[in-house]
């Protein structure tokens, strides 16, 4: 009676051991009873009828992260460009991610390639650096549209990376180095515009004027010779005087009244020479 009794209980031990289910917090369980899907289990403790059901699957149902590799897609200009990007997505119906697709993460990176190839292709390269943002929600519209039959909800498609060829890449370089260059070569333009109108005003004269442009040549004739003579190779320059007027002088004194003079040294005559005449 009592080895009896003891198997009896082994028997429902294990019976119960086997029929006791716990699905943790975030996931959800399928059980199929005699292979047919029978229920879905959520978080917690579950029973299941041993021998007769069984938990086909445990799926964690919150949030997931997909990260595609680079891959090689063609623009609209026939560039070729290396494109990565990474998913956010989440099992919203664990039935039918289950039963209607097969390796939902395979799936999902095939979709995601396959759509990112098809919006790369519609653009030009120069779009596609400032387009990064309508490229998104594109691909979130076209492929959240498929997910859905599948139970799968994509909360956002990100793309990561746009990788130009080492050529394209120089000469990008290069085109934003002459832009630059073209952008200060304007701002040095127009400061020289703006102090030329100021020194006008200054002066009280016309900046279209012709004595004001004859000033400005003269102005830089002296600003030659300063720099000229302040170097180590010292150098004597003279400018023609049939370019001065009285007026231009006037105006040369006023506007550099204080401009230190500079004191050529005495220069030797040929017949005025040290040479002797010899002794006889």
């Amino acid at each position: 009676m009592i080895p009896s009794i003891i198997i009896f209980f082994l028997v429902a031990i294990a019976c119960l051991s086997g029929s006791l289910v716990i699905i943790p917090e975030p996931y959800q369980g399928l059980v199929e009873r005699l292979g047919k899907y029978h229920r879905t289990l959520d978080p917690g403790v579950n029973f299941i009828i041993p021998l007769l059901e069984k938990v086909v699957i445990r799926a964690l149902m919150s949030e997931r992260l997909l990260d595609v590799p680079p891959q090689q897609t063609i623009t609209k200009d026939n560039v070729s460009l290396a494109v990565d990007a990474i998913v956010y997505w989440q099992i919203v119906n664990l039935r039918r991610a289950y039963y209607a697709i097969n390796d939902i993460e395979h799936a999902l990176e095939n979709l995601v390639l396959t759509n990112l190839r098809g919006e790369i292709g519609r653009l030009e390269m120069s779009q596609t650096f400032s387009g990064i943002k309508e490229i998104n929600q594109a691909l979130l519209k076209q492929i959240d549209s498929i997910t859905d039959s599948w139970g799968v909800k994509l909360i956002r498609v990100e793309v990561r990376d746009i990788t130009p060829p080492k050529t394209i890449l120089e000469s990008l370089e290069k085109e934003r180095a002459a832009e630059s260059q073209r952008l200060a070569s304007i701002i040095e333009a127009q400061g020289g515009a703006q102090s030329m109108k100021i020194l006008a005003e200054a002066l009280g004269i016309d900046s279209r004027s012709p004595e004001f442009i004859q000033f400005i040549i003269a102005r830089h004739y002296l600003d030659t010779n300063e720099k000229l003579t302040a170097s180590p190779n010292s150098k004597v320059f003279f400018m023609n005087p049939s370019v001065l007027n009285d007026t231009l002088i006037n105006l040369l004194e006023s506007e550099r009244s204080g401009l230190k003079k500079i004191d050529l040294p005495p220069t030797s005559s040929p017949g005025n020479g040290s040479e002797g005449n010899p002794d006889g």
